[in-house]
């Protein structure tokens, strides 16, 4: 069966995901991308021009809680039978997502009920989980709550893995299949959509900087984990005087001689290794303040120096 199908989403996960879709046949009625932050085109939006799609750009949806009257209205007129919300930061109003026929259909990259919120992927690695998934589920008043339509897991996280390495190359080809098949799913109607259970259920806040610093007293296991976790955003961080110092490309190894946290103690290459409590975490790449990403020692990062 055919589906009217309006997309909310952006980059190329959002992108690939509307390929799927009118490759699978149904036709996409509307494509909403937030309006662009930077120099860089979106992917998606990129997509639905060369395609021809009709093309919506809106920052925001509600106004004090409310929906914007005349969102709905435009987004009324598509007609459509079903919502997909493959990587979408907006807000929906219930007047959008309940109103198609057949609902919505949103992506999280973590198994449902655990790790709720906008940065499971991160937090995943961050909190020591060694397996991860992803889920299609049906939104509704909460965040992340809705009933799970299809859900794929049995994803290793391995010892180095990064929040980039663990989206990019293990659960962004997965969660294109679980999208596909619970879109088939509905348009057959064997979809079968099960509540969330509580047993297991977490929340975890937005990543931000308070998140990510880097606390010299925490063992070294965890502050290896925030790094890689934290790697590409916002990236973890300390002090060196009164520069900010992220670092990138963790990994954990035994420790180098007794030197106190924080402390540069060997180099190789580009690379450093800096002490922590109970072992000794490698430093592939640093950004000093607002600059490039550099090898640490091209940044001007010496061995003996202290992070704090």
């Amino acid at each position: 069966m055919q589906l009217r199908i309006a997309v909310f989403g952006q980059a190329p996960f959002g992108k690939d995901v509307t390929v799927r879709l009118l490759e699978a046949g149904h036709r996409v009625v509307g494509v909403y991308v937030p309006p662009t932050a930077g120099a860089r085109a979106d992917p998606l939006a990129t997509e639905a021009e060369a395609r021809g799609l009709p093309l919506f750009r809106h920052r925001r949806f509600r106004r004090a809680g409310k929906a914007l009257p005349e969102l709905v209205e435009e987004y009324r007129k598509l007609d459509a039978d079903l919502n997909v919300l493959p990587f979408t930061t907006v807000i929906l109003p219930p007047e959008i997502v309940e109103a198609p026929r057949h609902g919505s259909l949103c992506f999280h990259p973590s198994l449902l009920p655990a790790y709720r919120g906008g940065t499971a992927i991160p937090w995943q690695i961050i909190l020591g989980e060694s397996v991860s998934g992803v889920t299609v589920f049906q939104p509704d008043a909460g965040v992340d709550t809705g009933p799970i339509v299809v859900q794929k897991g049995g994803v290793e996280i391995g010892p180095a893995e990064t929040a980039a390495s663990l989206y990019f190359d293990k659960l962004y080809a997965l969660g294109l299949d679980a999208m596909a098949e619970a879109v088939a799913a509905v348009a057959a109607g064997t979809a079968r959509p099960e509540p969330q259970r509580e047993a297991g259920a977490s929340f975890q806040p937005r990543l931000g900087d308070e998140a990510a610093r880097i606390d010299w007293t925490r063992p070294a296991e965890e502050l290896d984990r925030l790094v890689r976790g934290c790697d590409p955003q916002p990236g973890a961080h300390a002090r060196r005087g009164a520069e900010r110092i992220r670092l990138y490309g963790g990994g954990l190894e035994a420790l180098v001689g007794e030197a106190a946290p924080g402390t540069l103690v060997a180099a190789d290459g580009d690379a450093l290794r800096v002490a922590a409590a109970g072992g000794t975490i490698r430093v592939a790449k640093v950004r000093v303040a607002e600059g490039s990403k550099l090898g640490a020692r091209e940044a001007g990062l010496r061995v003996g120096e202290r992070l704090r």
